[in-house]
């Protein structure tokens, strides 16, 4: 059965060295830090990879990170997948749950999450699957 959290978090991109990269190949790195709360009560930490082109509006980027925290009253961590591309101005995003990832009480989760931001704000709504649930 699907439950739904939802909540906010703050999160904190630093830039790292993008190795074997050169100056004018638009590739970028960063470490992602994260403060969520809400339903999921937790931190990540992580890697992003980016790619920028010479068209404005138009990017993509994927990362890693993992989660570790509490969700639904459950102890333990999961990993989550990003993908998300931007094409002249509109976006294209997909956050998943890397399969048999889970640890702790939030072994064999699965889901969805979604990231809004809202002026600024940022907010998540996270679609789940723990088994037996």
């Amino acid at each position: 059965m699907t439950q739904f959290a939802k909540g906010t978090f703050v999160v904190s991109l630093q830039p790292m060295s993008f190795e074997n990269g050169d100056s004018d190949q638009q590739l970028g790195r960063m470490s992602i830090d994260k403060q969520i709360s809400g339903d999921l009560v937790a931190t990540t930490k992580g890697q992003m990879l980016s790619a920028m082109t010479s068209v404005k509006g138009s990017a993509g980027y994927v990362a890693v990170e993992k989660v570790t925290g509490v969700l639904a009253g459950k102890h333990g961590s999961f990993m989550l997948q990003h993908t998300g591309t931007m094409k002249r101005g509109v976006p294209s995003l997909s956050v998943t749950v890397v399969p048999d990832s889970g640890t702790g009480e939030l072994n064999g989760i699965e889901g969805e999450f979604k990231i809004n931001i809202v002026e600024g704000a940022h907010f998540y709504e996270f679609a789940y699957r723990l088994p037996g649930n």
